[in-house]
């Protein structure tokens, strides 16, 4: 016998039980499809809740650690929002349908370019992908009302501080790469407070002038 496809409301169900409860949240996950998001060769997996490697290292966030993070936000729809790390561009059409428009920045050239080519192809148009280094943010778009880093280092750069709006929020995984916790923050007028720490999780390390060295983030 055949097991049952699994689609994009199966995919809202695992988030439910993972304690996911904006409703606004799951109706984007519900409405964007994780298929077009990921590599053609494992688009069957699409709707599980798992990652996908997406080469150079790199790899997407798991949708239930992804919407944890989007949900710390407390978005509204009317928010600027920073995204550092663009992946192949699931999580930035979330973002991208719960906000009012969001700026996505990505080191690896190549993966910027799958990741515009699918955010083209699904009419998400409220995104500007930039490729450098995230670890300094987007100055020249700044202030944010929100700020999410996909990937880890122990500390949060100081520049993506500068960059938040007061009262703004930011979430990233805290800690060396590969053993992190996910904290939300938000700026105060003493700097940033750790609202939560959301769960324990493995993401890849922050590369940049902020974050650790690397050599070549355009080769593979």
């Amino acid at each position: 016998m055949k097991s049952k496809p699994v689609g994009p409301e199966d995919l809202v169900r695992t988030l439910r039980t993972a304690g996911i409860r904006d409703e606004r949240l799951l109706d984007a996950v519900r409405t964007t499809p994780r298929a077009r998001f990921v590599p053609a060769e494992q688009a069957y997996a699409a709707y599980l809740d798992v990652p996908f490697a997406i080469g150079q290292g790199q790899v997407t966030t798991q949708p239930s650690l992804s919407a944890a993070m989007i949900e710390s936000l407390g978005l509204r729809g009317g928010e600027h929002v920073l995204e550092v790390g663009t992946g192949l561009g699931f999580q930035t059409a979330l973002l991208a349908r719960m906000a009012a428009d969001v700026v996505s920045i990505e080191l690896r050239p190549d993966i910027a370019a799958r990741a515009r080519d699918h955010l083209a192809r699904q009419g998400v148009r409220n995104v500007d992908l930039r490729v450098g280094d995230g670890s300094g943010g987007v100055p020249d778009r700044a202030p944010y009302d929100a700020v999410v880093v996909s990937a880890a280092f122990p500390e949060v750069p100081a520049p993506l501080v500068a960059q938040l709006h007061p009262a703004g929020r930011l979430v990233q995984p805290i800690g060396p790469g590969g053993d992190e916790q996910v904290v939300c923050f938000e700026r105060t007028p003493s700097g940033l407070t750790r609202v939560r720490v959301l769960t324990s999780a493995r993401f890849v390390r922050l590369q940049g002038r902020y974050g650790f060295p690397w050599a070549d983030a355009g080769t593979s």
